[in-house]
């Protein structure tokens, strides 16, 4: 008789497993329309977030609040969502034409109104990503909430400590508080918190904002408020799914919009029948690498190109950039702010306008029909798939009249977690692999490793694997799949969502050229199995700056046939 093995699971496979029960869960709740997160119907999500313990989490799963994964999270979230019991999720339901203020989060563009003292109107236009995310910080922060109820609750009756007390005092003054004030808060605070004195004064600052210099005070506060409220007065936190936005999710409603207004762009300026170069990027990387060196030579004299970009990324540098912003407007350049609710601008480049002596690609190598190159600002997640699925439709002119783009490429540009080497890195893609799916997107990328070498940057090659949410990941799941036979150098959001919407057009549906071009290079904005350097660690400030114009060079010199 053959002896059955104990067989248990590896971290990697429960990891996996979670995975799977929070995505499959927040469909379900989704479909509900609504669910208390620290009740009944919101135990499947907290175990499964428990279970998974991402990286960008922390501490999740101690009895300690987790600092650096607090403020990744709040900055994520509109201002005062701590202090609200109810929270909506609803589409673009016009709230943009009422007496109600936005409220867009530092860190994530997404409309938010503060409905009254206790609601916040959360909007979501850029699909189930957009869903799938604010559900799992939702999730992290209530967490955390009950923890600070958990140390500051001495009994069933309602006694609560003094350290509580003192922070409520804190929290109540109208005015900034003096040093020796608020030292003495974070002396409560770091009872509460079960971190030390050093740690929470370290983080305090990060979470200020102009007109509340003591933010941290009052989300730690509001956050053990409400979970206080929970259990002593059973006045649950609820989330709801407005009826509409129901409806509407999954129709792509916002990209056919946002693709219908660049096809109308296009067709005014004569444009539609000439050779399109799509290219997914930030708003200045393109512009920049184009103009900018020739622009400024005067005023950054003997600099590098390198230093000029830096120069252009940092913060205040206003005045340099609209310079740059005008000469490229004056050679063709039209801007297309996003009106669809994507969030994503748009830029387009006539290059027969250009005057190519007075750019930084002055051999480039340019046919009688030049090409037209649409840049688009970064999708989220399955937005990606919404946008470019739409993008590279044939265009309506007329009721029996349709025209389909002559789209030569698709080149994506992106940040993404790498998991061999460090920030700031770049990874050249072979193939997507679509986590908790059996999706995988193998291409031929016109980008080469080879091509990066020797500019002091290291350069990766092989399969990434496009994840259901940057907050959703941790080591071991990483682990596996770097690991193990798919060899997989990073993780990103958009990538197998982009190359389904292109191998749609161009190998089944028949809209676009079958031979249409790709490029994808990212750069590593962290390294999630490396404790320290996940994306709760902190921007990558100019870091970024050098991979981002390599890559972005690389990609105008193939346009622009520049050996």
């Amino acid at each position: 008789m053959i002896e059955i093995k104990n067989i248990t699971r590896s971290r990697a496979q429960e990891s996996s497993a979670a995975i799977e029960r929070m995505y499959i869960t927040m469909r379900h709740l989704f479909n509900r329309g609504f669910y208390k997160p620290m009740g009944v119907s919101g135990d499947t999500l907290r175990e499964a977030l428990l279970s998974l313990r991402p990286e960008i989490y922390g501490s999740i799963a101690g009895d300690k609040v987790e600092l650096s994964g607090l403020l990744y999270v709040i900055e994520r979230l509109p201002i005062g969502i701590e202090e609200c019991r109810f929270i909506n999720l609803t589409s673009d339901e016009g709230y943009s034409r009422s007496h109600f203020k936005a409220i867009v989060p530092p860190k994530r563009k997404r409309n938010c109104y503060r409905i009254d003292e206790e609601q916040m109107n959360v909007e979501i236009t850029r699909g189930r990503s957009d869903i799938y995310d604010i559900l799992t910080h939702l999730t992290f922060i209530f967490i955390e909430s009950h923890k600070i109820k958990n140390a500051v609750l001495l009994d069933d009756s309602g006694e609560l400590t003094r350290d509580w007390y003192k922070l409520e005092q804190a929290v109540m003054q109208t005015k900034k508080l003096t040093q020796i004030e608020k030292e003495k808060a974070v002396s409560h605070l770091s009872h509460i918190l079960g971190r030390s004195f050093a740690e929470v004064l370290d983080i305090y600052d990060a979470f200020a904002i102009a007109e509340k210099p003591d933010r941290f005070l009052h989300v730690i506060y509001w956050l053990g408020k409400l979970a206080l409220e929970e259990v002593l007065q059973n006045n649950k936190r609820t989330i709801t799914f407005s009826p509409i936005l129901r409806e509407r999710l999954g129709h792509h409603i916002h990209g056919e919009i946002w693709a219908t207004n660049i096809k109308e762009v296009l067709k005014d300026h004569n444009l539609l029948n000439r050779p399109i170069h799509v290219i997914s990027a930030n708003m200045h990387s393109v512009m920049n690498s184009i103009f900018a060196t020739t622009v400024l030579k005067t005023k950054f004299k003997e600099k590098s190109d390198m230093f000029i970009f830096e120069e252009l990324s940092r913060s205040g540098a206003d005045e340099v950039r609209s310079k740059v912003e005008v000469v490229a407007k004056e050679a063709g350049m039209i801007s297309l702010p996003d009106s669809s609710g994507t969030n994503i601008d748009v830029q387009i480049f006539d290059t027969a306008k250009i005057d190519w002596k007075k750019t930084a690609f002055p051999t480039a190598k340019i046919d009688a029909d030049a090409p037209v190159i649409i840049v688009m600002d970064y999708a989220f997640g399955e937005q990606a798939y919404e946008t470019i699925d739409e993008l590279l439709k044939p265009f309506q002119i007329e009721k029996d009249r349709k025209v389909l783009l002559n789209v030569e490429s698709v080149s994506i540009m992106g940040k993404a977690g790498i998991l061999q080497g460090g920030k700031g890195d770049i990874m050249i893609p072979s193939a997507h692999i679509n986590e908790g799916t059996a999706d995988n997107y193998s291409f031929e990328n016109e980008l080469t490793p080879e091509m990066f070498e020797g500019n002091d940057i290291a350069v990766f090659g092989g399969p990434m694997v496009s994840v259901l949410g940057t907050s959703l990941q941790n080591k071991d799941l990483l682990k596996f799949f770097h690991d193990s036979t798919w060899g997989v150098i990073g993780l990103e959001m958009e990538g197998a969502y982009y190359q389904k919407a292109i191998q749609s057009a161009s190998k089944i549906r028949k809209s676009i050229n079958p031979n249409v071009k790709v490029r994808y290079a990212y750069y590593a904005s962290d390294n999630p199995l490396e404790t320290g350097s996940t994306l709760a660690s902190g921007g990558l400030g100019t870091t970024g700056v050098k991979p981002t114009y390599l890559i972005t060079i690389k990609i105008l010199e193939q346009i622009f046939n520049v050996k």
